[in-house]
């Protein structure tokens, strides 16, 4: 279904100019605190793990510094494990189930393996509740050589120095506001139509078509379904317009889109998608499901290598 109403900045049917996309940054305000939401849960933990800060964003680098956790005991003959969040800063959940996990659970795994931990990869996003960075890219389309997001850069050039990624869990949301704004947005800025989508009520998975490991992935949807319920498929046995490959999973060509699931050659990896704005969740069981997801998915993992 087509939306009618034109996207208020830029010419219909036109890609934005760089006076659009000016535009689109001025009405941008600030809604929250990253330093005091995100980095002061974070400077307790850096007794338990090293703390790296891999970087910072050129918009307010004293405001905006990139930090990562790992093991502190790393030992090159465990398998290392990566989780990240807050690439897309809006999904509120990414960010905090990452700091959940960190605070309670990620000790208990790094007897398995390295684990490694970038719970807020765009905090001006985070700030701002916005899908795109002030450039007005999509961070998470923007995972390639060169990449014109330095939230995007950052990260690769960080996980470049980790070695082999056995596993990669990539932490996200799919909210109410991917229909009412980030979408509509996004097809003006590229002077394409809009058309409507439908948003899955419950959690669901993304997996990698290139890699679809559906034995993982069954692992973490049965870890999450003690937490919360999974998205169920439309009429067209689909999830956001795509196939589903088995109850609460889609796969994507993570690689080809560029996303973060896709940064490293690894065995298995998966992006979680949450919705916050379901009746029948909580804030704190969003946070407990993105901790569930990865649980399921090390504890899968675990197994599959019998350590």
């Amino acid at each position: 279904m087509s939306n009618s109403t034109a996207y208020p900045i830029g010419t219909p049917g036109q890609k934005w100019t760089d006076a659009d996309k000016s535009q689109w940054l001025a009405q941008v305000t600030i809604k929250r605190s990253y330093q005091d939401e995100v980095v002061s849960k974070l400077t307790p933990l850096a007794a338990q793990f090293e703390q790296v800060q891999y970087g910072a964003l050129s918009y307010d680098a004293d405001k905006y510094p990139l930090f990562a956790f790992k093991s502190q005991q790393w030992d090159s003959n465990k398998k290392t494990i990566l989780v990240t969040g807050g690439v897309h800063g809006y999904e509120t959940s990414g960010v905090q189930g990452a700091i959940q996990f960190l605070a309670t659970k990620a000790q208990h795994y790094a007897q398995y393996f390295n684990v490694v931990v970038a719970p807020c990869i765009s905090p001006w996003g985070y700030e701002t509740i916005n899908r795109w960075n002030p450039k007005a890219i999509d961070p998470n389309r923007s995972f390639y050589p060169n990449s014109p997001a330095e939230e995007s850069a950052a990260l690769m050039a960080f996980v470049a120095t980790l070695g082999d990624i056995y596993a990669h869990i990539d932490l996200h949301e799919t909210t109410d506001t991917d229909e009412l704004e980030f979408r509509p947005v996004l097809s003006a800025r590229d002077g394409v139509e809009y058309d409507k989508g439908i948003i899955p009520d419950g959690f669901y998975l993304v997996g990698d078509s290139d890699n679809p490991t559906p034995a993982f992935q069954k692992a973490v949807i049965d870890s999450v379904l003690k937490v919360t319920h999974i998205a169920p498929a439309d009429d067209k046995n689909q999830l956001i317009e795509v196939p589903i490959e088995q109850f609460g999973v889609v796969n994507y060509p993570v690689k080809k889109l560029s996303l973060c699931a896709g940064i490293t050659v690894n065995h298995f990896n998966t992006t979680t998608e949450v919705y916050p704005d379901s009746p029948l969740v909580t804030v704190q069981e969003c946070n407990d499901a993105q901790v569930a997801a990865i649980i399921g998915g090390l504890d899968y993992i675990v197994g599959y290598l019998k350590l």
